[in-house]
């Protein structure tokens, strides 16, 4: 429980650095299969699944689904985050169990293995795994509205990407019939789009609130699809 808030009245959690142990995975709750049934049938076909090599607490594996004239960018899913259930608040666990993905735009060079290495790139992958292993790690949940900064106070995601931090929100750019996975009655796996932000957006969802910035990204047609360029919508608030 967090006994600090938001001007919106939201929950803020502050976490300390976890103890740095090599704990194995554990993938006995694995629905590694069902998660690529799901992409397969509602997104498109998995071109790729980047593999971890050296996992800790969940083995995470990213499926790429390549651009498409259908849809014209490239995606990114994970698979690996929902084996563990997170520590859900009770009477919130029907939320225990997530996946993430990203979209980027067909210019991305996740074709060139040493270009997309570069940080100006790789920021997108890495935070990717990154919030998909941090509910295991810090022992907490990840869902809908939540952001994390880059950072206290936040700084760029990498040199020449102004963004600062991250939000969950439900994808755009998929049918709905995508936006949840039933394994087994106990088992729904719900999967949210990781959004970048500005620190003023950040700001501002803390003082209006997620349903605020989901609205204006709304508005302003940000559909899930990173454009590293895009506006400041904070900005034009103040």
């Amino acid at each position: 429980m967090s006994d600090e808030f938001t001007e919106s009245g939201d929950p803020v959690y502050r976490y300390e650095e976890p103890e740095k142990e090599l704990k194995l995975p554990d993938m006995e709750d694995s629905s590694l299969e069902e998660i690529e049934k799901h992409i397969t049938k509602h997104i498109g076909k998995i071109d790729t699944v980047w593999h971890e090599l050296v996992s800790t607490i969940v083995h995470l594996d990213v499926h790429q689904i390549n651009p498409t004239e259908e849809r014209p960018y490239w995606t990114l899913v994970t698979s690996g985050m929902s084996d563990l259930p997170m520590a859900a608040a009770k009477g919130s666990e029907y939320w225990r169990y997530a996946e993430l993905m990203i979209c980027l735009p067909p210019e991305w060079p996740l074709g060139d293995k040493e270009e997309s290495a570069k940080e100006k790139y790789h920021w997108a992958t890495r935070w990717l795994k990154m919030l998909a292993r941090f509910p295991h790690e810090y022992a907490t949940c990840l869902a809908w509205g939540h952001t994390m900064p880059n950072g206290d106070p936040p700084e760029p995601l990498a040199d020449g990407v102004d963004f600062s931090g991250m939000i969950l929100l439900s994808p755009r750019n998929v049918r709905n019939d995508f936006l949840s996975l039933k394994v087994r009655e106990d088992k729904v796996i719900h999967f949210y789009s990781i959004v970048p932000m500005y620190a003023e957006e950040m700001d501002l969802k803390l003082r209006k609130g997620a349903r605020h910035i989901d609205n204006m990204f709304k508005e302003h047609n940000v559909t899930g699809v990173v454009d590293v360029g895009r506006s400041n919508l904070a900005l034009s608030e103040e």
